[in-house]
């Protein structure tokens, strides 16, 4: 637990006041609103940080979002400009563009794997946050919404919602993120609801096998009553710890250079 949810808070806001003073003073904070704990406390922060004026959230429903009122009544509590992108037919146009070249090739494979189609719409949400940063009057800053329990295991999209320019979360718990969200005044319906990524049909607990309570109990102390279950957060840890890491370079040596 935060020992001073409030002093946090404020420390928050001030890093994101001088990312922003060192990285474009006069650029915009444009964040993807699902209507969840992260991206409502991430958009919560920014307002308080840069001023209402200065955050764009962005709506991506992929069709129909059954719960795209959560994102809409973020957005209209912080009084941000935002925008509604609806991504189905460039989710429909690149997985049918992708299968039918795939039919008429020599890869091996004739459609996209189930993993590929989750995966896509997040990937096609990040260029989306970032077409609009850049169409901007003063540019924009991409803000990355993901906790540090969701990145102890990897479960995030590479280049999907795991990029960004910057990442006001990354170190916070997700029952930290609950302690933020209750002192930035964000409905606790919102900060509570069970965690889903919208595409699988699943709540993220579902899908990784555990609860939070249990991940972030882990991290913390290194103790987990379940055994398989210690394995698995391990396992996973191992296998997506390059979602963390700078792409790996070729380090060119002085002896194969000439001066």
């Amino acid at each position: 637990m935060l020992k001073n949810p409030e002093q946090t808070k404020n420390e928050i806001v001030q890093w994101i006041r001088d990312y922003f003073e060192k990285n474009g003073p006069k650029c915009d904070a444009v964040i993807g609103i699902s209507g969840g704990k992260d991206s409502s406390v991430t958009a919560a922060l920014l307002a308080e940080a840069l001023g209402k004026d200065r955050v764009v959230g962005v709506m991506m429903p992929n069709g129909i979002q059954s719960d795209i009122s959560d994102s809409q009544e973020i957005v209209s509590l912080l009084g941000i400009r935002n925008v509604t992108v609806n991504i189905k037919a460039g989710v429909d146009g690149l997985s049918g563009a992708i299968e039918e070249a795939l039919a008429d090739s020599n890869v091996g494979i004739r459609e996209l794997s189930r993993d590929s189609m989750i995966n896509m719409p997040p990937r096609i949400r990040m260029s989306t946050l970032y077409a609009i940063a850049q169409a901007l009057p003063n540019g924009g800053r991409v803000a990355n919404t993901c906790n540090r329990s969701e990145d102890y295991i990897g479960y995030s999209t590479k280049y999907g919602d795991a990029a960004g320019d910057f990442s006001p979360l990354s170190n916070l718990l997700v029952h930290e993120v609950i302690q933020l969200g209750e002192v930035l005044g964000v409905p606790e319906r919102l900060t509570r609801k069970a965690p889903s990524d919208g595409l699988s049909g699943m709540t993220d607990e579902d899908k990784i096998g555990f609860t939070y309570a249990v991940l972030d109990h882990y991290v913390l102390t290194g103790e987990c009553e379940d055994e398989e279950i210690r394995k698995k957060i391990d396992r996973m840890h191992a296998l997506n710890l390059h979602k963390l890491q700078l792409m790996p370079a070729f380090e060119l040596k002085d002896h194969q250079q000439e001066s």
